[in-house]
């Protein structure tokens, strides 16, 4: 199953270090990280679920649930989580999924059989209250993923769905932002009363406190 930005998040109930689970239930009326991984006790994987438990209170803050995937059982979840716990020197709480049948996996396309028939790749996925999802990721096995470009997209998903404008290249909190070529006229200076730079008419740039 190929999914599209816009779509909604296929639900399904699976069994969780943290329980069973219905992941539009989990979702509730949160922002969501959804991250898999090929495998348990694996390097790169150990080091990802070391530094999502590390980042728990910037999640928090973002009112964002982390949750991972891996194509092993529970059991051996909680086996890998006391090693995370102890390589990385964190305390992992939030839910890693069991999907040794691949159900979840190949719901959400993280099988790719050029790099393996039974190993999830790197796949993210951020999912919104309205359980859209709202940005596709998929890394290689060999490479792991980029955290602060994580948090950083949020904040931009979170900014501009708040005011209705358009986040540029490698923007931060703080930065300008772009007004939409939606938003015209009147409407724009009512929306925009504090003005913008127009370098061209299609590039109209403000700040927004």
């Amino acid at each position: 199953m190929s999914l599209h930005i816009g779509d909604i998040a296929p639900d399904f109930t699976a069994d969780t270090t943290k329980g069973k689970i219905s992941f539009h239930d989990f979702i509730g009326n949160s922002w969501v990280f959804f991250f898999s991984h090929p495998a348990d006790f694996t390097p790169v994987c150990t080091t990802e679920m070391g530094k999502t438990a590390k980042l728990a209170q910037p999640f928090a803050s973002r009112n964002v649930k982390p949750i991972g995937l891996s194509t092993d059982t529970v059991d051996e979840h909680l086996k890998w989580i006391a090693d995370v716990n102890d390589t990385q020197q964190t305390d992992l709480q939030f839910p890693i999924i069991a999907d040794p049948e691949l159900k979840v996996a190949k719901l959400y396309d993280m099988i790719h059989p050029n790099q393996s028939d039974t190993a999830a790749v790197r796949s993210v996925f951020i999912i919104d209250p309205n359980k859209k999802i709202r940005l596709t990721m998929t890394y290689p096995m060999n490479v792991g993923r980029n955290f602060d470009e994580i948090l950083r997209v949020i904040d931009a998903l979170q900014f501009a769905d708040k005011h209705t404008v358009a986040a540029p290249a490698d923007w931060r909190p703080g930065d300008k932002v772009i007004i939409p070529l939606s938003v015209k006229g009147e409407a724009a200076t009512k929306a925009f009363p504090q003005g913008w730079e127009e370098p061209r008419p299609y590039l109209r740039l403000t700040t927004i406190k």
